[in-house]
């Protein structure tokens, strides 16, 4: 009985399968992953103590969130901004999209929204901290600041908080910067981040995948501009109603979220 003829492969295709035998084989393998498991914890806490550690930081951002209509299309929503914090009660945060622009500070009591568009504003008094604040606005307000995770006090007890993988993909660079890169996986999500290599192990991107959902949307989260201690320029985080913007109550100020208020959840639009 002869065999079959076997059909040759792409070189492309190849290449891939081959990639993808090599990936399988390196991540796989049971005891050797486990047994890197600490070292690769251990970057993660080694940023989070750095981050916890600066009294001020700044930096620019790009965020990207990915939304899936019931038809199965994937959209990719994308804004930048910047993100001012000085420990352990000051922050500012701008975002600018297509559909938003919005400027967020808090000095410690009160929370000030400004939509630039609209030329409206919103207050609401939080005395707290930073990380209180945080809470309080991905809880109650319903307005999560991006990457908030990482500017928690304790970032490596949020980020590990369920984790039942953990992987160390090696090195990747991220605006020219050489990072870490890690992946990590909940029940419920997946999440890569890349950490800078060297003294200021601060992070680069951030990717979080909602791989129960369909079509497995991502949000993430890119950082460039890195300033920390006496690099920042120190602001007065008050607000400053300096366009004469109309005060309204918080309901009533639209489009400030990097979800637009004309996708609906789960609808036709």
């Amino acid at each position: 009985m002869t065999n079959a003829p076997q059909r040759a492969l792409h070189p492309a295709v190849a290449a891939v399968s081959s990639a993808a035998l090599g990936l399988m084989i390196t991540l796989g393998s049971g005891s050797a992953a486990n047994s890197a498991d600490a070292d690769t914890k251990k970057l993660v806490k080694t940023m989070s103590d750095y981050l916890a550690a600066e009294k001020a930081i700044s930096f620019s951002y790009d965020t990207n969130l990915e939304v899936v209509t019931v038809d199965h299309q994937k959209l990719l929503l994308a804004s930048s901004g910047k993100i001012e914090m000085g420990r352990p009660d000051k922050l500012r945060v701008t975002r600018f999209g297509g559909f938003a622009n919005v400027e967020i500070t808090f000095d410690g009591k009160t929370l000030s929204l400004l939509g630039k568009n609209a030329n409206l504003y919103a207050q609401v008094e939080v005395p707290g901290t930073v990380d209180h604040l945080i809470d309080e606005l991905r809880d109650k307000l319903h307005r999560p600041v991006p990457g908030a995770d990482l500017l928690l006090p304790d970032a490596y007890a949020e980020l590990m908080r369920d984790v039942v993988d953990v992987k160390d993909l090696g090195s990747g660079v991220i605006g020219g910067v050489e990072c870490d890169h890690l992946a990590f996986r909940t029940k419920e999500l997946d999440w890569q981040i890349w950490i800078a290599q060297g003294e200021h192990p601060y992070p680069c991107r951030y990717v979080i995948t909602a791989s129960q959902v369909d079509q497995g949307p991502q949000y993430s989260v890119q950082i460039s501009d890195w300033k920390t201690g006496t690099d920042v320029v120190a602001n007065d985080f008050g607000f400053k109603n300096t366009t004469n913007a109309k005060k309204v109550d918080l309901t009533k100020l639209a489009d400030i979220d990097e979800l637009p208020d004309h996708f609906a959840m789960g609808g036709t639009k």
